[in-house]
């Protein structure tokens, strides 16, 4: 991993490029993130760091998070992920990471946490289609209908897509672009839509897919 920074998503809009084209961007407030703690091969295994973003008020932290963060002599952040980046023998704690690591053109992946939408049934869930809605389905349009079980299995099988909870889950949206980004702000415009709803937490990285 070549680098990447933790952000809030701040919402949609669109802008225009050179052309008069318009593009829909999601808007992240990108950093500044601090570097936490330093992984090392010799007393970890691996190598990494530890990044924080968003600062936490004193009163909401407890006892083992300020002993954390005072062994790094850094400010109480409310997040921290750990990034596996190709220098991290390099960085140092204490280090700042800003939204002008990535540049426009940029192809990256975007980690979110999917709005979250309750308990769904399966026509939601997984576009199940509905029953035939003539010749006495009765009430019972939307319902999941046949199981498929005859006395042989005579059980269900694992797996069966079934109505349950939907959404609040860790998406990632790969192969984005980056379109522009205002480092004065902290602020990234990514092409298209990013997991989540507007406030959370999302994690931008190169692209593993494309160089």
């Amino acid at each position: 991993m070549k680098t990447g920074i933790i952000g809030k998503k701040v919402g949609m809009t669109q802008i225009f490029d050179e052309t008069g084209k318009v593009i829909p961007v999601t808007v992240v407030e990108a950093g500044p993130c601090v570097i936490v703690q330093k992984k090392t091969v010799e007393n970890d295994g691996y190598s990494a760091v530890q990044v924080g973003f968003g600062d936490l008020k004193v009163e909401r932290a407890n006892k083992p998070q300020k002993g954390h963060f005072a062994k790094a002599d850094v400010a109480l952040k409310k997040t921290l992920k750990e990034f596996r980046f190709d220098d991290a023998e390099s960085m140092n704690v204490g280090d700042i990471i800003k939204a002008d690591v990535f540049a426009a053109g940029d192809i990256i992946d975007v980690t979110g946490t999917s709005k979250g939408k309750g308990y769904a049934g399966t026509i939601k869930r997984y576009n199940h289609s509905r029953l035939k809605e003539t010749h006495g389905t009765g009430p019972v349009h939307r319902h999941a209908g046949s199981m498929g079980a005859n006395s042989s299995p005579s059980r269900i099988f694992k797996g069966k897509k079934l109505p349950g909870h939907l959404g609040a889950e860790t998406v990632t949206v790969q192969n984005l672009e980056v379109v522009k980004v205002d480092a004065e702000n902290n602020l990234i415009a990514i092409k298209g839509a990013v997991p989540g709803p507007k406030g959370s937490i999302v994690t931008i990285v190169n692209a593993v897919k494309k160089a």
